[in-house]
């Protein structure tokens, strides 16, 4: 792998990439400089080494035991943003925030949800992220795939399941590394507009002052997370470091020295709890990596 240009780090603690603050150490952390030394790093890996692509780390948990495998950083990695015809064309690396005030300026409606998920677009396709109504598969024409070997496909939304917070890949061994938006024309005031709304609810409502991984629960059917586990009597209820947020009970926060022990364990005390008190199963939004 000496031809390779981009940055690996090995024993690198995950910590330093995650949202929460927290997490092991993965046993190779590699940022590609490009698509084309991502290719080569995946086909230099071992065939049996999982490999795991990160974005902003926002809706993740790394346990403390740290990852086995290969971890590839997408943060400030493949990040082109274009216009393509009447399509909107955004790498994996590319920040939701940036990709919202770009359709605005684009004048391109339907985007504006963007503005308010601390991700990336790849994070992004790969949970359907969504807010305010709005899901990213919702306006999603195509995307560019790559796989273990290293060949990169593009494939059709319809080749994909969306469901709330989830989808289904045909492959499964394969990672999102761009996408084309099919948008509708709109106003370029308005949408920057309708952008600045959704940025003073989201700081209004949620405990930004605090580590966290956004929404820790998906919202059940025709109800919310953060209603129930305030009727449970949630809020404020801590765990080492980390604590159910006093602002927006569907949110955990580092507190300052949380583990991913804690979280996880304030994650199971908060599915039970409410279980027991409102006979509803919450399902987790994060997603966890690692070991124990």
């Amino acid at each position: 792998m000496s031809s390779l240009k981009g940055k690996l780090l090995l024993n690198e603690p995950m910590a330093r990439y995650t949202s929460w603050r927290v997490g092991g150490a993965a046993d190779q952390c590699y940022t590609p400089s490009d698509l084309e030394d991502l290719q080569q790093f995946l086909q230099g890996l071992d065939a049996t080494t999982p490999v795991y692509f990160v974005g902003l780390g926002s809706n993740l948990l790394v346990r403390d035991g740290g990852i086995r495998g290969a971890v590839v950083m997408m943060h400030n990695v493949l990040t082109e943003l274009r216009m393509e015809g009447d399509l909107v064309y955004a790498e994996a690396g590319v920040t939701c925030a940036k990709l919202a005030k770009f359709c605005a300026k684009e004048a391109k409606q339907g985007a504006e949800f963007f503005a308010g998920i601390p991700g990336t677009v790849g994070g992004a396709l790969a949970m359907n992220a969504g807010c305010y109504g709005s899901e990213t598969w919702n306006v999603v024409k195509r995307v560019s795939m790559i796989n273990k070997l290293g060949e990169v496909t593009i494939r059709d939304a319809t080749e994909f399941i969306a469901s709330y917070r989830h989808i289904e890949k045909p492959v499964t061994d394969e990672w999102f590394v761009a996408v084309w938006l099919a948008l509708a024309d709109g106003d370029a005031h308005d949408s920057t507009l309708r952008i600045k709304e959704l940025l003073a609810k989201r700081l209004a409502s949620q405990p930004l002052n605090l580590p966290s991984a956004g929404s820790t629960f998906r919202n059940p059917q025709g109800d919310f997370a953060a209603r129930l586990i305030e009727a449970s009597g949630l809020k404020g209820f801590v765990i080492g470091g980390a604590q159910v947020s006093e602002k927006h009970a569907n949110f955990i926060v580092n507190i300052g020295g949380a583990t991913a022990l804690d979280i996880e364990l304030l994650i199971r005390h908060m599915q039970d709890t409410v279980l027991e008190k409102q006979g509803v199963s919450l399902h987790q939004e994060v997603k966890v990596l690692g070991e124990r």
